[in-house]
This record gives C-alpha cells, sequence and structure tokens, in this order.
C-alpha cells in the first residue's frame, strides 16, 4: 500500500458512477425483470475502462475499478454465495424514524429513481453458506488489469473492495445457522476466498465495514451498547480470520454511518468504536471527516501515532451534498488531519464514502462527483505545498 512520500496521495471509498443503462439492467434484475445477462455483463466490463479513465483524468492517484461490474457494493455477493434465498426485513435508520416528515420526502424523492436498493428485494439464509465460483471475481480482476495496462504510468496504485462479513449478516438475515457466531464464520469463510483472490491479483484490498458503526442504530438501535460492542469484537475477529494470508500492508478497510442523506443524530461516536477497529489485521483506515455529523472526529486519529506504518485515507469529500467543495477547504481539513496524525506520509486524501454505492442510489449527479474528485486532487496539490514544499 503506497503512502504519501513526497506529495498528498489522492483515492477515494470505491463505487463510483455508473453508465445509465447499467444501472436500468441492474435494477430491473433485481426487480426480477427478465434481462440479458450477456448484454449487462457487457455493459458492467464496458464502464470499466470509462470509469478508471475518469479517475485519472481527476487526478486520483488510487484508482479502483468504481464497482462498475457489481450491482451494489454489498449485495452483488447474492450471486456468489450459496444458501441464500426467501425475503428478508432490514431494519429502518433510529435517525430517519425520528424525523417522520423527512423520512417521507426522502421516501418520494427515492420512488422516482431507476436503482437497486440495500433495503428492496433482499435475501436471508436458508441454507450453509459458502464461496460458489471464483469465475466472477476473477472476471473482474482481469477486466480491472486491462483497463490498468491501458494507463501505465498515470496512476500510483489500485485498490480492490470486498464487503465485511458483519456487514452481509446484518443485511441478509440468518433463517438457518440461528447462531451469530456461527453464521459470522460462515461468511467469514465464504468472503475469504474473495478477499485472497483479490490480493493475489496483485491490488489492495478495501474490506468495507459499515456495520462497525452504522448498525447501532440499525440492527441494534433497541438494544444495549455492549451487545453492538460485542458484534463489532466478533466482526473483527472474523476478519481478522478471513485476513490470514493478505499481509496487512496490502489491506485498508473502511468505517463510515451509511452512506445516505439523513440527520444522523443517532451515530455512534467515532471513540466508541475505534479501539476496537485498531485490532483489525490492517495496514490503513478508509474514514470519514467531511460530513457535519463527523468532521470534528478527526481529532481521534492522534491514537494512531503509536500504530507505526499505518495509513489514513481521510474523508474530505461529502458524498451525500453537490455542493463542489473548494480546493482550499480540501487543503486546510488535510492540514488539520495532518496535525493530528503527526505524520504527513501517513495520509491519503479522500471521500467519506462511495457515491453509487447501490447503481442509481447516488445523491450526487455524476458531473458533479467527478467534480467533487478535480477539486479534491487541487486541493491535495495545495496542502502538498504547504506541507512538503513541493
Amino acid at each position: 500500500m503506497k503512502s504519501s512520500e513526497t506529495r498528498i496521495l489522492t483515492s477515494h471509498t470505491g463505487s463510483l458512477p455508473r453508465p445509465p443503462e447499467l444501472t436500468r439492467l441492474y435494477a430491473a434484475r433485481v426487480r426480477g425483470e427478465e434481462v440479458d445477462e450477456a448484454q449487462l455483463e457487457e455493459a458492467g466490463r464496458a464502464a470499466v475502462p470509462w470509469n478508471v479513465a475518469k479517475q485519472i483524468e481527476c487526478g486520483i492517484d488510487v484508482v479502483n475499478n468504481g464497482e462498475q461490474q457489481r450491482e451494489s457494493f454489498v449485495l452483488y455477493m447474492r450471486r456468489r454465495l450459496s444458501g441464500l434465498g426467501g425475503e428478508g426485513k432490514r431494519n429502518s435508520a433510529a435517525d430517519l424514524d425520528k424525523y417522520p416528515l423527512f423520512k417521507e420526502m426522502q421516501k418520494t424523492l427515492n420512488s422516482a429513481k431507476v436503482s437497486v436498493k440495500n433495503t428492496d428485494f433482499i435475501p436471508k439464509a436458508i441454507g450453509e453458506v459458502h464461496y460458489l465460483d471464483r469465475a466472477a471475481v476473477e472476471d473482474e480482476c482481469s477486466v480491472f488489469e486491462k483497463a490498468l495496462a491501458e494507463n501505465k504510468g498515470k496512476y500510483v496504485d489500485a485498490f480492490y473492495t470486498a464487503p465485511s462479513p458483519g456487514l452481509l449478516s446484518t443485511i441478509i438475515n440468518d433463517d438457518f445457522y440461528h447462531d451469530r457466531d456461527a453464521y459470522l464464520a460462515a461468511l467469514s469463510a465464504a468472503l475469504k476466498v474473495e478477499y485472497e483472490t483479490i490480493h493475489r491479483h496483485g491490488f489492495v484490498l478495501q474490506v468495507d465495514c459499515p456495520d462497525l458503526a452504522m448498525e447501532r442504530h440499525m440492527q441494534f438501535r433497541d438494544k444495549p451498547l455492549s451487545d453492538f460492542l460485542e458484534f463489532v469484537e466478533a466482526v473483527v475477529a472474523s476478519i481478522n480470520g478471513a485476513l490470514e494470508n493478505v499481509p496487512q500492508d496490502q489491506v485498508r478497510m473502511h468505517l463510515c454511518w451509511g452512506n445516505y442523506e439523513g440527520p444522523h443524530d443517532e451515530d455512534l461516536p467515532l471513540k466508541e468504536v475505534l479501539p476496537i477497529v485498531l485490532k483489525m489485521k490492517v495496514g490503513g483506515f478508509v474514514l470519514p471527516f467531511a460530513n457535519p455529523r463527523h468532521a470534528h472526529e478527526y481529532h481521534e486519529l492522534q491514537n494512531l501515532k503509536a500504530l507505526d506504518g499505518k495509513i489514513v485515507v481521510a474523508g474530505v469529500i461529502d458524498t451525500l451534498t453537490n455542493v463542489v467543495e473548494h480546493p482550499e477547504v480540501i487543503a486546510e481539513r488535510l492540514e488539520r488531519i495532518v496535525k493530528s496524525v503527526g505524520d504527513p506520509h501517513r495520509v491519503l486524501a479522500g471521500t467519506d464514502c462511495g457515491f453509487d454505492t447501490s447503481a442509481g442510489n447516488s445523491r450526487v449527479a455524476p458531473d458533479v462527483a467527478w467534480g467533487k474528485l478535480k477539486s479534491l486532487s487541487e486541493g491535495a496539490r495545495i496542502a502538498s505545498k504547504r506541507i512538503f514544499g513541493n
């Protein structure tokens, strides 16, 4: 995993805008409509080189495939795991339920979108869960490798995302194991295949773990904090087991409180989970510090000083508004974060979350998303001149 040796490198969190036709095909398939699978697969493959080129055009150093060959950052796994079927149910967010007028407004806005949602058409575990076939992830990696080869010398590093077993366990209800630890163990063993395949292709692995913060106001909204922290401990242990064959310096993890516009006033403070999260055997942490609910929590990064070599991909771009942050604002955010971490080489500039975590469900218009990434790069250049002197 690359660090910021002579300037602050730029990256992002994973999902990026998808072409409208690709989004339409994903949404239709999830609704159970008949879709030409060959057409969908070809549209997904074709979107990858376009997406990589756009990242490079925007000045992004550490790029990925934009998750173009997936309908969602997490529920694409429904096609890669055995034992899933039926119809599951997802808890609503506690903060949204506090504000019924806002919740109804969001429902109206979302109903007009052609999109994939992580709350609708969700399966549950009805049988033994294991990884079915590496073919899909191998194809994704190969398509991404080809896109990178076409842009040799234009980027610094490449990463690839995969979900946390804890996230899958909270979205896909367990109706088979009837035991949290057994279900987590099965999901962890299955995801181990995907983690190791991504690493074998030479990409930095990013494990997406919104569950380690978000589920406090989702699945654990009516339970004691201690129950949630026990869950976090169990998930971290399961991820560490799945990563046993992947070097720590080739893994980063992403934590957030849910990539949705909302009050977020039920979000758990970062300090409550950070001591447990730091036990994860990874070399980097992708954390959100741009949105107004968590912008102050960069102070918690002082806890990373004792963890030699760990990097922070600091979210300095809000992925939930169509306001393009001024480069000077980004530079100032980065300077504060560098001061808190204590070492500029360990800080990368990033986004709070993905721009299109489920196809078509973004709050940010595609052209604005690219504009935000360009501003991110400009802000990182300004901060680099002040910090590194070049």
